[in-house]
């Protein structure tokens, strides 16, 4: 059976639907999961042939289960992951066990917001930044040549918006470092200049060096106590100026890190200096991404991933080219779901292509401290970019959650 591995998986977004797409295109699909509920819930994944409850930050155990399936007959296509911080695992065990074409040492680096910083210091796409090793005493001093208030503050295995913090002053720096250290002593910390100017998302592919881009992505962000992303505009078409920019800076990080085939995405801030890397990430970006690009363009990122990865050349020809517009729902108050009305009305808006809330009745759902505090979203189309945002946002404000306060 030629079989595909996947390294963890979320309930929804980018890494379900690689693993539905996977199964669509007649493969094996094998995941393994540290998450006991998935488990337990194993009847709402039948397209994945075999759920493996597995210590994924155990090499060993992992590698035992994968030689259970050889000994069964599998024949191992690819190992990969599509979740935030098992790319590289994922990757080195691909080395090990069947042919890979992507570099586990880039992927390394991009996976680690302090690797990533250190290894592009001397590009002028990388904001000013200070690390803060955990051997470091508080207080320390910023030196005034090289970062001023306002900075950002983040761990760097953080994810998902998780532990990206805003600090306008010392006060607020030193709390915020004296929390992260308490989370995780170990850890180290980064400082960075706070870049002003508009935020772009930008998909890869990079197919035997050829770049492609897969999408550019205008963000909207929700500052509260995290960066939160609440909307993206998928950019129909890409005005020169940035599309050749964005291909030069591309290029650069492809050459730099010896990326001759994979996918990853930026994320960038355009400032009057240029582009500021906020930070680069190893695969698709999840939630809604592949939805959001399928909507607007006809093809599916994950599905191109898929074949790039198994060493097919990909193409992301478009068969459609609309904007769309993705709002995201987040909540101001805790508390118990009890329900959630107006998905039918919004479901109903014109130009809307998809309605998805993802919690059940019972859940406990909170103000965003990460991505994952996101419990909807809605997917509209239009002939311009503030047509679908339109769609998107009113269609986004029928939808009401109703909690139980605690």
């Amino acid at each position: 059976m030629r079989t595909i591995i996947f390294i963890g998986l979320n309930k929804s977004g980018s890494s379900r639907e690689a693993v539905k797409t996977a199964n669509e295109l007649g493969y094996y699909t094998v995941v393994f999961t540290n998450q006991e509920k998935q488990i337990q819930q194993r009847s709402e994944y039948k397209d994945v042939h075999q759920l493996i409850l597995v210590d994924l930050s155990n090499i060993e155990e992992i590698k035992k289960q994968i030689d259970i399936l050889l000994d069964r007959g599998n024949e191992i296509m690819i190992i990969t992951s599509f979740v935030a911080n098992y790319v590289q695992t994922a990757s080195m065990l691909a080395d090990e066990y069947c042919e890979n074409y992507l570099s586990t040492e880039a992927l390394a680096i991009m996976e680690n917001k302090e690797k990533t910083r250190t290894f592009f210091t001397n590009q002028s796409f990388t904001p000013r930044f200070k690390l803060i090793t955990k051997d470091m005493s508080m207080p320390f001093v910023l030196t005034n040549e090289i970062l001023k208030f306002p900075v950002v503050v983040k761990c760097a295995s953080s994810t998902g918006s998780r532990d990206v913090i805003f600090a306008e002053n010392m006060m607020k720096l030193e709390k915020t470092v004296n929390m992260l250290r308490s989370k995780d002593p170990s850890e180290t910390i980064i400082i960075e200049e706070y870049v002003d100017g508009d935020q772009y998302l930008v998909e890869v592919l990079v197919s035997n060096w050829k770049v492609l881009i897969g999408a550019v992505i205008k963000q909207e962000i929700t500052m509260g106590k995290r960066f939160i992303v609440t909307g993206y505009g998928v950019l129909a078409d890409v005005p020169r100026y940035l599309e050749e920019s964005l291909f030069e800076l591309i290029e650069t990080i492809v050459s730099s890190l010896e990326f001759q085939n994979g996918a990853f995405h930026l994320e960038l801030r355009l400032t009057e200096d240029g582009w500021k890397l906020i930070e680069i990430n190893p695969r698709i970006s999840g939630g809604a991404m592949n939805k959001m690009i399928q909507a607007a363009f006809g093809y599916s990122l994950v599905e191109e991933t898929l074949k790039l990865l198994i060493g097919e050349t990909p193409s992301l020809v478009k068969f459609t080219n609309h904007y769309v517009f993705t709002q995201y729902v987040i909540l101001d108050n805790k508390g118990i779901l009890e329900k959630v009305t107006g998905k039918g009305r919004a479901a109903a808006t014109p130009g809307v292509v998809e309605v998805y809330v993802k919690p059940k009745s019972g859940t406990y759902v909170t103000p965003p401290l990460s991505m994952g505090h996101r419990y909807a979203y809605v997917i509209a189309r239009g002939d311009t970019l503030e047509e679908a945002e339109n769609s998107a946002k009113q269609a986004a404000n029928e939808i009401t959650f109703h909690l139980r306060r605690e």
